[in-house]
């Protein structure tokens, strides 16, 4: 078995979920007790881990009989490791508490990484207060009726702008997801029809029509469906085509 390539350079571990304890020790070989295993792929078996710094392999099979056994102690939730200690480095990377492996002990902090995606979210918020600062009010209630809550049509197109604008800074992802989803326009609709009568929701599961020479049954929503949703989603069939139409045109959306 080939061990991990691990790149030269001090590192710096934390504990999940934000714990800073004065002192934590993990486990740092496998026993009855505590089993510490990694799963070798290329020979289908659970290989024993074991940390010793003057060992050159963290595997129990591949040490000899002179261990000299040390804690690995978090202090404080840290445990910093410098490049001089490679074998510990390794030793972590296979432990199955990391979270890379599936664990919630700990993670390997790479400040990097954190600055890379502290920027992209940064740059996704910026991106989407621009976007929402252009949008004009047919799309900003178009998002106000699909994604925010509240009734939007009442309200002023001010509250309304700020009501985006705070769901574009809080949420960049979803916001910039949201207006250049190509189903807007039909979500939008169908929350429409709902929300003003021509369609209408009965009994908590059956959608039908309200119109004046047409109140007739529509569908039955799934369970665990918005009733929005499934009008959309019908909407979209050759079926539905002819009310999606004629809604286009009573919300002058054509």
């Amino acid at each position: 078995m080939k061990t991990k390539q691990v790149e030269k350079k001090d590192r710096t571990y934390l504990l999940c979920g934000n714990l800073q304890p004065l002192a934590l020790f993990i486990a740092s070989r496998d026993s009855q007790r505590k089993r510490l295993l990694y799963f070798d792929e290329e020979n289908q078996t659970n290989r024993a881990l074991r940390y010793a710094r003057n060992q050159k392999s963290v595997f129990m099979d591949e040490q000899d009989e002179n261990v000299i056994l040390e804690p690995i102690i978090f202090q404080d939730g840290v445990l910093n490791v410098p490049k001089s200690n490679p074998v510990l480095q390794e030793f972590l990377s296979y432990h199955p508490g990391n979270k890379i492996n599936g664990g919630s002990q700990f993670y390997e902090y790479d400040a990097e990484k954190q600055a890379s995606e502290s920027v992209e979210k940064l740059f996704n918020e910026v991106d989407a207060l621009i976007a929402a600062r252009e949008l004009d009010l047919n799309t900003m209630l178009a998002i106000g009726r699909v994604y925010l809550n509240g009734d939007v049509d009442k309200m002023s197109s001010s509250e309304l702008k700020r009501d985006i604008l705070v769901f574009a800074k809080n949420y960049p992802e979803d916001f910039l997801d949201a207006i250049n989803d190509p189903d807007l326009s039909v979500s939008n609709i169908a929350s429409r029809a709902i929300n003003e009568g021509y369609v209408t929701f009965r009994a908590g599961k059956d959608l039908y029509y309200n119109l004046k020479e047409n109140k007739k049954k529509i569908l039955t929503v799934p369970f665990g469906v918005e009733a929005s949703d499934a009008l959309m989603t019908w909407l979209h069939s050759e079926e539905g085509v002819k009310l999606y139409e004629y809604l286009q045109n009573e919300f002058g959306e054509i």
